[in-house]
């Protein structure tokens, strides 16, 4: 295992015992160094051969620090980094092919629609007008990152779902729905989503070095990512 990954295990599990412990002090101390460090593994990897994914990452750690901050403006603001952030990693899923891969998957794009509609018409009502608008906004975006993502495989896949029940946990929060350990089951689930779109990337990179070719590539049973 690369030792930046292995460097991410402790600021992530000191983070998640800050949340479970109830200690920001903590989650102020490892929190924003979770997207820098998966950064700084794929740039030794990769250089500046995606640099969506590296400026995404830079976001991610802005939007962290943002929703650490109490008060609505702070959540907006962090939303707001993290919407740049799903754009940057959409930007790179379709430089990777993903609508070429997609334009055959009509019931797929269909579910993810179906997702969005539901989760925005179930969190809007509870968030108000404007602050609904921008949780609608935001997770048109994260889903589209989730379908996306599906182009490199089942890690960048799997981190795209993660994400988004991630996310899904923050906008239970912000509803006003809370229950025993979703705090821990949000950052949980980040670490892990974070983890997954980033070594995504570095893994497609290992295969393209093997000879793979950085695209869709089309089997007898239809488009298969590499």
């Amino acid at each position: 295992m690369p030792p930046l990954i292995v460097a991410f295990a402790a600021p992530a599990a000191l983070d998640i015992a800050g949340v479970a412990a109830g200690l920001p002090p903590l989650e102020w101390v490892a929190k924003p160094l979770l997207a820098p460090v998966l950064a700084v593994h794929l740039w030794r990897l990769t250089g500046t051969r995606h640099v969506p994914v590296l400026v995404g990452l830079g976001f991610a750690a802005a939007g962290d620090v943002a929703l650490m901050l109490p008060g609505r403006v702070a959540f907006v603001v962090g939303i707001a980094f993290f919407l740049g952030a799903q754009l940057c990693w959409t930007a790179a899923f379709l430089r990777a092919g993903a609508l070429r891969y997609l334009r055959p998957r009509h019931r797929l794009c269909a579910v993810h629609l179906a997702v969005w509609v539901a989760a925005v018409a179930a969190l809007a009502p509870a968030l108000g007008p404007v602050l609904g608008t921008v949780v609608a906004v935001y997770a048109s975006a994260l889903v589209t990152m989730a379908l996306t993502a599906r182009v490199l495989g089942r890690r960048a896949a799997w981190g795209g779902l993660v994400f988004l029940g991630s996310d899904l946990l923050v906008g239970l929060g912000a509803a006003g729905t809370e229950f025993p350990g979703r705090a821990v089951l949000v950052m949980v689930t980040y670490t892990v989503a974070l983890v997954l779109i980033a070594t995504a990337f570095s893994t497609a990179e290992a295969r393209q070095a093997d000879g793979a070719p950085f695209s869709v590539t089309v089997h007898p049973y239809g488009e298969q990512p590499w």
